[in-house]
């Protein structure tokens, strides 16, 4: 008719249509020994420039986070850019503990070119066992011992002499200085014998003064004596000490500055050993023994009982954290467990007689420590999961030092004595690897986070599939292969690995990038491949190691169907039904996915304009599914009776629905069970739906169709394909589709169709069997039309709604008095 739109059928689409295949012979190769090594960063430019920049950029807070899906070669790939990237810088400084002799809890951090810090703890180490021979030597000389005697010697002339001179003069006046097991004494003497009381008393009183006075002059001058001997004791030690001193500096100047030439142009360390030759000095006799000093006694042997420190006198030792030896370039550091002290370092602890007691050899590096000044990879799940861990590493970046302490002492829930080491420079860069939400979650809610991970890294999960990359991709499996030494894969088996990567991202135009999930799937193959003793890896193996993951997976789809065709579960295949429609879901359940199909039902009747979503109005709908059943009735409103008010009341429906329905992939199958229900045209139940729609009438893609249309088969495969069955599909999800053989075959063979449509009305044509009706020049429907049946009933129901409300009012009369 002039002036009518026609409205094109749907879409029947062939088996090429269905699933995209590669030709092993445009390959070019045999096998893929016969391939090099191909990049694993195919596909990756986005990722791989964004590696560079962030690694190479100098500045705070240029970390990175690799963000991608699971399985994606995130870590491989952030790992082989890093090592390239170290391989080309120098060497960190190597990082030690030593004895703070000023301030023994705190600990001095020595900082020593790479490489040479275990040098250093190993000639600290033999400088001790040096110090020890030549300080014994020097202290068991002849020389020392004569000098030690003379200076013993002329503390005890000097007192005999005092003690002399006072006993002479004491004589003369008929006193006597005698020496009892009590000390010195004076007595009186007559006759040159000691005066006994008694006698004593008997003495004339003149004489017996004189004796007296006398008595109390000697007694005060030997107490004066006595009083000076402890001064002249310590003058001697003074001389002693000050003998031992230049005796010891005199033997131990050789071996340190023997020492503190190989370190020339390192005042760090140079004062570091200027103040154990000082201490040495001072302690010369703890050196000689080999023991520690008397007050750390119990921490030496404590620890050396706990197998801690073998060495004695460990407050020489030195504390390296992370020697370099053997290192060329930067660290590059995987920390699998990323607890607090993990990163940070701990300071270990031993307990004795219930006392817990430390040293500074106890002080353990983290894996900070281990990565300063150069790149630490951590898992960003496991990091987030361990308490206070993100903390202490945004505290640690945020100040660019490095503070050994334990869990207890940060969070300020112990108050023991301690040790505070002195904190160490940080230059390092982090690279957070996990999930894409926690990307975002993190950007979002922690403002750190955006100061400290500046750079992100996103990973794709697929590639275009274009001549030029099918070879590359070829070379990446080769590599992959290599790399987990298994049997060299045929051209045939390649292009199956290509073709399940593309049902896997469920795209025929693209190529899977998941590497670690691919590396399996190789190893899967090689295992089934030496089962049936081939060499060499085949399409057939390759086909068998997803048949036993799928089978290995598929218990609950198995179940599902089983009661589909037991009857449990209502899904009608033949017959048309008025307001029904079969739908389509789909389920993941450990990484599987598979469909559900289920029965669609709508109940039209008089009302106010409403499409109720009973899944929604139990609390069983989700905020997209809600959107999509809303959508319906702005359709309805923009087709149909556009001058009159909708006055339908409309319930939609999943049946035998136990669970939470989420997404609008069924908006266009309950679409269509409202239509047929406006229209009271029935509908094919042979032919399954999935799609969503826009309030325009256009059919829009979904996911999962896949999945999807194989679920359904599979249904009508179990009761007898006929030839009727099908699933219609939106047109633009005809480039996803890659579907299982069988069904490919049943398609091939015309008992089993996929149809694609662009709108509403092809799919009305295909579901009813009745043509849809466009508007003609005067704006009706075709009379006969599905659409020209709604429209009639949706105006039908408005001159009722109309007529029951014109029935009302002249009904209505006046309300009497209130009664209150």
């Amino acid at each position: 008719m002039v002036g009518r739109k026609e409205i094109a059928p749907a879409e029947r689409l062939t088996p090429d249509q269905l699933y995209r295949r590669c030709d092993p012979a445009t390959l070019g190769f045999r096998t893929t020994e016969d391939l090099p090594d191909g990049p694993i960063t195919l596909g990756q430019d986005r990722a791989v420039s964004a590696i560079q920049f962030g690694i190479r950029i100098r500045h705070d807070g240029y970390n990175l986070f690799a963000l991608g899906p699971t399985g994606a070669g995130k870590h491989a790939m952030v790992r082989q850019y890093l090592e390239q990237q170290a391989g080309s810088e120098a060497a960190p400084p190597d990082w030690c503990y030593v004895y703070n002799f000023e301030e023994p809890h705190r600990p001095r951090a020595l900082s020593l070119p790479a490489g040479r810090g275990s040098r250093f703890r190993d000639d600290m180490t033999r400088l001790v066992d040096e110090l020890q021979t030549v300080v014994r030597a020097a202290l068991e000389t002849d020389e020392y011992r004569k000098r030690h005697e003379q200076i013993d010697q002329e503390f005890n002339e000097r007192r005999q002499a005092a003690l002399a001179d006072l006993g002479k003069r004491s004589g003369e006046r008929n006193v006597a200085l005698i020496h009892t097991p009590a000390g010195f004494g004076v007595v009186p003497l007559h006759d040159g014998e000691p005066l006994e009381p008694d006698a004593f008393a008997q003495l004339p009183d003149e004489e017996r003064q004189a004796v007296k006075a006398a008595l109390e002059e000697f007694e005060g001058e030997l107490e004066k004596i006595l009083h000076q001997v402890p001064q002249w004791r310590r003058e001697s030690r003074e001389k002693e000490r000050a003998l031992k001193r230049a005796v010891i500096s005199a033997a131990v100047d050789a071996p340190l500055d023997d020492l503190a030439k190989q370190y020339d142009g390192l005042p760090d360390v140079q004062a570091y050993l200027a103040a154990v030759k000082a201490d040495v000095i001072e302690h010369a006799d703890d050196v000689r023994r080999g023991t520690a000093r008397e007050d750390e006694g119990l921490l030496e042997a404590l620890i050396a009982r706990a197998s801690v420190i073998a060495q004695p006198l460990s407050r020489y030792q030195v504390n390296v954290l992370d020697g370099r030896s053997g290192l060329h370039g930067a660290p590059v550091v995987y920390e699998d467990k990323p607890t607090f002290q993990n990163l940070v370092g701990r300071i270990e602890h031993v307990a004795q007689m219930g006392t817990l007691v430390t040293h500074f050899t106890l002080i353990k590096p983290g894996a900070l420590h281990r990565a300063n000044g150069g790149y630490l990879i951590l898992d960003a799940r496991r990091l987030l999961l361990e308490p206070f861990a993100w903390e202490g590493l945004k505290r640690a970046l945020r100040a660019r030092a490095l503070r050994v302490e334990s869990l207890g002492e940060a969070l300020s829930l112990v108050s023991t004595v301690s040790l505070d080491p002195e904190p160490i420079p940080l230059t390092v860069k982090v690279v957070l690897i996990g999930e894409p939400l926690l990307y975002y979650l993190l950007h979002q809610l922690d403002p750190d986070f955006r100061e400290l991970f500046k750079v992100a890294v996103d990973f794709e999960s697929s590639t275009d599939r274009a001549a030029d990359q099918t070879a590359s991709y070829a070379r990446l499996i080769a590599t992959l292969g290599r790399k987990a030494a298994v049997r060299p894969f045929s051209a045939a088996a390649v292009a199956r690995v290509l073709e399940h990567g593309a049902r896997v991202v469920g795209d025929a135009g693209k190529m899977w990038l998941a590497l670690d999930r691919l590396a399996d799937l190789l190893k899967e193959a090689d295992h089934w491949a030496g089962t049936a003793g081939r060499s060499v890896v085949e399409a057939a193996d390759v086909q068998r190691a997803i048949d036993a993951w799928i089978h290995r997976s598929s218990r609950p789809r198995e179940r599902l169907q089983e009661e589909i065709a037991r009857g449990t579960l209502a899904i009608s295949t033949t017959g048309s039904v008025v307001g029904q429609v079969n739908g389509l879901s789909v389920v993941e359940l450990g990484g599987f996915a598979f469909a559900r199909p289920s029965r669609i039902t709508a109940r039209v009747r008089l009302g106010s304009g409403t499409v109720v979503d009973i899944e929604r109005e139990v609390e069983l709908g989700g905020p997209i599914h809600s959107k999509g059943v809303l959508i319906l009735s702005g359709f309805l409103a923009g087709r149909y009776v556009p001058d009159q008010p909708l006055s339908l009341s409309a319930s939609l429906v999943f049946e035998q629905s136990y669970g939470g329905v989420e997404g609008d992939s069924a908006s266009s199958a309950e679409l269509f069970a409202l239509l047929s229900a406006l229209a009271d045209l029935p509908v094919k139940q042979s032919i399954a739906v999935t799609g969503s729609v826009n309030q325009r009438g256009e059919i829009q893609a979904i996911g999962g169709v896949n999945e999807k249309i194989e679920g359904f088969f599979d249904v009508c495969r179990a009761r007898g394909l006929t030839g009727n069955e099908g699933v219609l599909i939106p047109a633009a999800n005809k480039r996803h589709l890659m579907l299982r053989a069988d069904v490919v075959e049943a398609v091939a063979a015309g008992t089993f169709h996929v149809y694609a449509i662009d709108t509403v009305d092809q799919g009305l044509q295909l579901l009813t069997g009745v043509p849809a009706g466009g508007r003609d020049v005067t704006g009706q429907f075709p009379s006969g039309t599905v659409n020209c049946l709604v429209e009639q009933r949706l105006a039908a129901l408005a001159r009722q709604a109309q007529a029951f409300k014109v029935s009302g009012e002249e009904g209505v009369t006046a309300p009497g008095p209130r009664r209150v």
